[in-house]
């Protein structure tokens, strides 16, 4: 059962409005348990309805270069770089942290799975359930033609089918993870209808499966679609779902309410200068893939996406390019999960200029040189890549500064250093899910590598400590005050009382950039001045109100040994100079999703409110000790 605070919480979040259709989905939930769950039938076996027996699906709908030769064989499924796939590769109802398996005989939405220690992380779980693998090994058979990998898709297939009956368990409590098992099930069905048409195989009934579940699961999401203060990413995925179901099938109903909804949410979720509410990167690159792959679609049927979509995706694309830097580093703040909706190779691993080519192809420009990622080599034409390649790259500035989305990216002119400034609110709408208390934070690279970095996400439910600890205002380089917190975690997605953005200056010259900001939480005022000289030297001075016991922290990656003497810290070729002598210890951050590694944090005490550092990111040793802070 829930926690009875974070139910009273969660509650509190909510309007008469949201109160009122969570009882009507709970009320449709009991319908469904006596009249779905009691069948005990796989997706494949529910009963159509009149509407969903009259669908016919076409792979030709579905954008698809049947040409591509830009490919790699799918071998195994990446679990988070932690976990073997041979090893997991039946094991649906894993726990993945644990022995434990999730239950397959429960009715899903009587199924608790948050903060399940006693399981697993049921992240972790949903990744292996998202099927993946099910269209890499149909697109296996398309391109080799062996026999092997349709046997292999099609026990597979038939095994999940067979454990994971519909509503029963994990697998179905989250519409969204539908979403994306629609999109995998899309995909399997259009390279398995080409290979067997390639390969003259039409003695096969797994099409046929794949579209009868497909039509079951998009009907569900219909139903069950999240709305209110939980309509954040998981509606964008769960609308890309229902339109290109409504594609493959060419069923208009689904098609405008996709079209539509996605519409609507673009200026609910997103600031006009092209920042995503969630503040999150990562969740910014996940609803940017969705907006792609339905446009990409709708647009490989001779239809129109409305003007907004081109105005929000170009603003957008901007940031994330802004965001990356030119030895392949990216600045992240907010949650990363690693999700991803469309995986044709079985691992992702550069989601964000993955997502950047996808929009360099239906916007003005190219936001990456990189070389085309294999996704975009299958969903998009020959003729679609040569116009691509033909476009004007865009190339970020050195001061990229985002006055509503909160966000400053600096560069130095050489472009060996990336520096990036949160100055944003803590995430999107009341629970401001993904979010993390991590104000006035920075992030450093130099020539690629990590210099200071974000505490990053690690794992959403186990243990259930490091949660918090992960997106606590102490794991960002920051500011701390003993005791007090940026804002007040409610729960592992929800937040209570938060800071405020009071105000933010930039003031940008030849030879350096200048920022200013502020923020009160707590009764108190934290100011931090940064100026950096387009060059290697980062100035951060940072003050607050209240003359009470407060740190600066910095996050050094243990890949850049670190060395502290008194007032002066060298990190390989960057050297740091205190006025304060610091104190430090060994923690652990996340680099990506489920795992962890060593970093030292470094304690730099404030006196009489006050705190500066200089940072040197050259190879030169401690050239600017006994440098001055300049006032902004």
């Amino acid at each position: 059962m829930k926690d009875i605070h974070w139910l009273a919480n969660r509650l509190k979040s909510m309007n008469t409005r949201e109160v009122a259709w969570r009882i009507q989905q709970k009320i449709l939930q009991k319908q469904e348990y006596c009249t779905v769950y009691s069948l005990h039938l796989p997706v494949t076996e529910i009963p159509l309805n009149r509407q969903l027996q009259n669908l016919h699906a076409d792979a030709k709908r579905i954008p698809f270069n049947a040409y591509n030769e830009q490919f790699m064989v799918f071998q195994d499924l990446d679990l988070f770089r932690v976990f073997d796939y041979q090893l997991f590769h039946k094991e649906w109802n894993a726990g993945f942290q644990t022995e434990n398996t999730w239950p397959e005989d429960v009715f899903s939405r009587n199924l608790s799975i948050g903060q399940r220690e006693d399981i697993g992380d049921i992240r972790t779980n949903w990744e292996l359930n998202r099927h993946f693998q099910f269209a890499c090994l149909a697109k296996n058979y398309y391109i080799t033609g062996e026999e092997r990998y349709l046997s292999e898709l099609t026990n597979l297939f038939n095994d999940w089918n067979q454990h994971n009956l519909f509503l029963h368990g994990a697998q179905w409590i989250s519409a969204m993870e539908l979403g994306i098992r629609v999109i995998s099930w899309i995909y399997t069905y259009v390279f398995l209808a080409y290979a067997l048409e390639k390969y003259q195989n039409g003695e096969n009934e797994l099409p046929g499966k794949l579209c009868h579940g497909i039509a079951v699961m998009a009907e569900y999401i219909c139903k069950h679609r999240a709305r209110f203060s939980s309509a954040n990413n998981h509606l964008i995925v769960e609308m890309l779902a229902v339109g290109m179901s409504g594609i493959l099938f060419e069923k208009e109903e689904w098609i405008q309410t996709s079209v539509q909804i996605l519409t609507e949410e673009l200026p609910k979720q997103n600031y006009e200068d092209g920042v995503n509410r969630e503040m999150s990167l990562h969740y910014q690159s996940f609803v940017m893939e969705a907006y792609g792959i339905l446009w990409l679609a709708l647009k490989h049927n001779q239809r129109e996406v409305p003007g907004s979509w081109k105005t929000y995706l170009t603003a957008m694309s901007r940031f994330v390019a802004d965001c990356c830097g030119d030895y392949g580093e990216v600045i992240v703040f907010g949650d990363n999960d690693e999700g991803k909706i469309l995986d044709l190779q079985g691992r992702m691993d550069d989601h964000y200029r993955y997502v950047l080519q996808m929009m360099g192809m239906l916007l003005d420009n190219r936001y990456t040189k990189a070389d085309l990622i294999e996704n975009i080599c299958w969903i998009t034409t020959g003729a679609q890549q040569k116009a691509y390649n033909e476009k004007s790259l865009y190339i970020s500035g050195l001061v990229s500064h985002y006055e509503k989305g909160g966000y400053t990216i600096l560069r130095s002119r050489d472009r060996k250093v990336l520096i990036g400034m949160d100055h944003a609110e803590l995430g999107f709408g009341r629970i401001a899910a993904h979010g993390h208390a991590d104000a006035l934070s920075v992030q450093v690279f130099f020539e690629g590598r990590p210099i200071l970095v974000d505490s990053g996400t690690y794992n959403y439910h186990v243990p259930k400590k490091i949660r918090n600890e992960i997106r606590s205002t102490k794991a960002h380089n920051t500011v701390y005050i003993e005791g007090v917190e940026q804002a007040e975690m409610l729960g592992p997605f929800l937040w209570g009382k938060r800071y405020q953005v009071i105000d933010v200056l930039i003031r940008e010259a030849d030879k350096e950039v200048q920022i200013e900001a502020m923020i009160s939480y707590g009764g108190n005022v934290h100011t931090r001045r940064v100026r950096f000289d387009f060059d290697s030297t980062l100035v951060v001075e940072d003050s607050i109100s209240r003359e009470i016991s407060a740190e600066q922290i910095w996050c050094i990656p243990e890949d850049q040994p670190a060395r502290l003497t008194g007032t002066e810290c060298k990190c390989g070729d960057v050297s740091f100079a205190f006025e304060k002598e610091a104190r430090m210890e060994a923690i652990e951050y996340s680099d990506h999703y489920g795992f962890c590694k060593v970093a030292k944090k470094v304690y730099v005490p404030l006196e009489k409110g006050r705190a500066a550092v200089v940072i040197t990111l050259e190879r030169v040793g401690f050239a600017c000790k006994g440098c001055q802070v300049a006032d902004v």
